[in-house]
């Protein structure tokens, strides 16, 4: 289809459909002016996030890391204490049950940085 055979679909002037592609190629265009393009060529826009790694990934990356920050706090605190742990299968067992502990509720896992 020609810049002026959308434009007459769309009800605007051909050099407003350039500005459009100008516009898409830049980022700079609006999800309703895509929209609407889409309509005037018969097709439906779809606005697609897409994970740079897959969800489960990032999910337990991420509880992992939260992890890590909670126990690296209370072994601060333990040490204080001269009560510091020093079975790394001990850490390694704790850390992965804190893991499970926070895939249990994941909509948590987002509210601290």
């Amino acid at each position: 289809m020609t810049t002026g055979q959308l434009a007459k679909r769309l009800g605007v002037r051909q050099p407003r459909i350039v500005e459009m592609e100008k516009g898409e190629a830049t980022g700079n265009i609006t999800v309703q002016s895509l929209e609407r393009a889409a309509d005037a060529m018969g097709c439906r826009l779809v606005y697609v996030l897409v994970p740079k790694k897959p969800l489960t990934k990032m999910i337990e990356e991420r509880a992992s890391h939260l992890a890590k920050k909670k126990l690296a706090l209370v072994e601060q605190t333990m040490r204080l204490e001269d009560q510091e742990v020093h079975d790394q299968r001990f850490k390694a067992q704790t850390h992965q049950r804190l893991i499970t502990e926070l895939l249990r509720r994941p909509a948590r896992l987002w509210d601290e940085t």
